[in-house]
């Protein structure tokens, strides 16, 4: 399975993530290339891909060896190596990559700062040199600063064969939902025209959805935001309640089922009575309330 892709690993040391973003004309290149351990490193497997790179080196950074010691190790191991390419960043960031004399040109990798971007059958050098400027370039969170990468390197000719799928994946420990995994960010685009616009715009949902914003610009439920999320609650079906302004028992009761029909559920903190302003512009727009909205 040759999987001509381009690349990148990373690594936050600010809030201790570890993460892929890669592209290819390939369908699902996200269900083969990206391998991730929180407090362990990420690893993407490529061009004639050893898919058991992801696992056995997961493991062996683990254990405590750097991303030079893993890609080692891998390799000496592997008589195919010629044909592999893999990047690997480590626990502490450092990052490696490497590709094997036979794969098909372009093909290559660099390194830097908390990142190892690589890529075969690529349009040239400047796919993954752009992609390393972008990176370093980004000031937001790992999955931005991946996704400005794939960005770059699409835009510099990516995968010369054309395009196909894009994936990202961000893991932190307690990161996932309701902190009960670590998955941070785990989406996909398996089949596209224009995979890495594409996955620039499930992001965007993603962020609607899951994103965090900080306690100082959280929206409190005041009485005029209030009657706002009760005209809405009405008109979705859920609450029959008086247009008050007054978050008694029916309005939170109708408020979580408003919420969590629009997956919504992690952007309104009803004990604290407070919603992010996000989820309320998306609100907004979703039941296009006019000036009135009793």
């Amino acid at each position: 399975m040759r999987i001509a892709t381009f690349s990148i690993v990373g690594f936050d040391a600010d809030k201790l993530e570890w993460g892929i973003g890669v592209a290819s004309r390939f369908l699902a290149v996200g269900a083969y290339v990206p391998f991730a351990r929180a407090g362990a490193g990420a690893i993407a497997t490529q061009a004639l891909a050893n898919l058991a790179y992801g696992s056995e080196g997961l493991a062996l950074l683990a254990g405590g060896m750097s991303a030079a010691e893993t890609l080692r190790a891998l390799t000496d191991a592997d008589s195919g190596r010629d044909e592999r390419q893999v990047g690997v960043v480590d626990a502490r960031g450092e990052a490696a990559t490497y590709t094997g004399l036979a794969c098909m040109e372009w093909a290559g990798g660099i390194t830097g700062p908390g990142f190892a971007a690589q890529g075969n059958i690529l349009a040239g050098p400047e796919v993954v040199e752009a992609m390393g400027r972008a990176f370093e370039a980004e000031t937001g969170e790992l999955g931005q600063r991946l996704f400005a990468a794939l960005l770059a390197g699409d835009s510099a000719g990516g995968d010369r064969r054309g395009r196909q799928g894009a994936a990202l994946k961000v893991v932190r420990a307690g990161g996932g939902y309701g902190g009960f995994n670590d998955v941070v960010l785990d989406l996909r685009v398996d089949d596209h025209p224009a995979p890495v616009p594409e996955l620039g715009r499930l992001m965007a949902l993603h962020a609607l959805y899951f994103g965090s914003t900080p306690a100082a610009e959280k929206l409190p439920l005041g009485e005029e935001v209030l009657r706002e999320l009760q005209a809405m609650a009405r008109q979705a079906g859920v609450y029959l309640g008086d247009i008050d302004g007054q978050l008694d028992a029916e309005t939170t009761a109708a408020l979580r089922l408003l919420t969590g029909t629009e997956n919504l559920e992690e952007r309104i903190d009803l004990p604290r009575a407070t919603i992010d302003p996000p989820a309320l512009d998306f609100l907004r727009e979703r039941f296009a309330l006019g000036d009135d909205p009793a």
